[in-house]
């Protein structure tokens, strides 16, 4: 099926580019944080389209489940919490911006040689196969993680668990607004550390007489 002399996967595909690429470009220039994290997950969305396209389903699914399903709805939560002051984060924009400018050119060269045509294109990159009804990307891409970059893979997991160890102990460290309690203290704390009783004479308090009442005599009558 051709419209204008295109396939309807073209069509298809062109579309999604270019809502990938709006929706890239919002998040970078949009004034509010919100919109901007709406305009990503509106980017994730469109990526997993063209993942379809290219027959990862599996990656697909985990670009809308891990990324929009969880991770974008707790940026989007906490930017609504936090109530940021947008004022104050533009005031250093104009200086940063002498240094900002050189680097940002700086990595869309790279970009640019890295995505060009000698390496991407209709020559280099071949549409994929047609595979079978039971074949399974998730298994083919396991295979090939787990084979040919195993080492990218492991080390890529090493530098995540620095990255927590290292999360863990920024948190818990000793600070002078922060309790901590140490447990090997704790366990050795005994009743008469925590309980003191002070022996204390009873103070009884005399009812007030009102004015149109005689006193009682507890001796009246004897």
């Amino acid at each position: 099926m051709t419209f204008f002399g295109l396939h309807f996967q073209d069509i298809v595909f062109y579309t999604l580019a270019a809502i990938l690429l709006y929706a890239a470009l919002r998040v970078i220039t949009t004034r509010n944080p919100v919109y901007a994290a709406l305009y990503l997950v509106l980017a994730f969305f469109t990526a997993a389209g063209v993942w379809l396209l290219l027959e990862a389903e599996f990656l697909a699914i985990a670009l809308v489940l891990v990324y929009v399903g969880a991770v974008m709805v707790l940026f989007l939560f906490v930017v609504m919490m936090l109530d940021i002051n947008l004022d104050k984060l533009r005031e250093g924009f104009w200086n940063a911006l002498p240094i900002a400018l050189p680097v940002g050119g700086l990595m869309a060269v790279e970009m640019v040689l890295i995505v060009g045509v000698r390496n991407f294109g209709a020559d280099k990159i071949l549409a994929p196969p047609a595979r079978a009804a039971d074949y399974s990307n998730t298994a083919e891409l396991g295979r090939v993680l787990y084979t040919d970059y195993l080492l990218p893979f492991e080390l890529a997991s090493v530098v995540l668990l620095v990255a927590i160890v290292a999360a863990i102990a920024l948190t818990l460290r000793d600070r002078k607004e922060s309790k901590s309690v140490d447990p090997s203290k704790q366990v050795l704390v005994k009743k008469t550390d925590r309980l003191r009783i002070i022996k204390m004479a009873a103070v009884v308090e005399k009812a007030e007489v009102s004015s149109g009442e005689a006193p009682t005599n507890s001796k009246e009558g004897q």
